[in-house]
């Protein structure tokens, strides 16, 4: 894993359930996981994958990845731990009540931030480092004073 990643993983950790409390009024704590899960599969993909697309290619897959990771989310928190942190069912377009496909079009325009998120991240070639070194068995150089 690559510091940026994990610098990613964390700002979308922070941000998404941040968005939420704002406009709900209460988050749950996996929707800090689904959300720094986002940043970062938005950053490999459209930033990296999807580099040279457009910006309408790159935000429909952005809404899409948002989305898929919302439907995982929601099956694993309210299905199978039975949670019921959210429930989609009355909204139209929903499926199982997890998603809600209308919110697909607010999480493309959410996901240009994400995109500017990493394409800052990705500027510094320290952060591009990966966060441990392979041991390769070799003897670390001693330094001459």
């Amino acid at each position: 894993m690559k510091r940026k990643d994990l610098l990613l993983l964390i700002s979308g950790g922070v941000i998404y359930p941040t968005l939420e409390m704002a406009w709900r009024g209460y988050t749950h704590v996996s929707m800090a996981v689904a959300g720094g899960v986002c940043v970062v599969l938005i950053d490999r993909v459209c930033n990296g994958a999807l580099q040279r697309s457009g910006l309408t290619v790159r935000c429909f897959a952005g809404g899409t990845i948002i989305t898929s990771v919302e439907l995982l989310a929601g099956i694993v928190v309210n299905f199978i731990l039975k949670l019921h942190v959210w429930d989609y069912s009355h909204l139209p377009l929903n499926i199982f009540g997890q998603i809600c496909l209308p919110f697909t079009a607010l999480w493309m325009l959410a996901s240009i931030p994400a995109m500017a998120l990493g394409h800052f991240f990705g500027k510094s070639k320290e952060l591009n480092r990966p966060l441990f070194r392979r041991h390769t068995g070799q003897a670390l150089p001693i330094r001459q004073a």
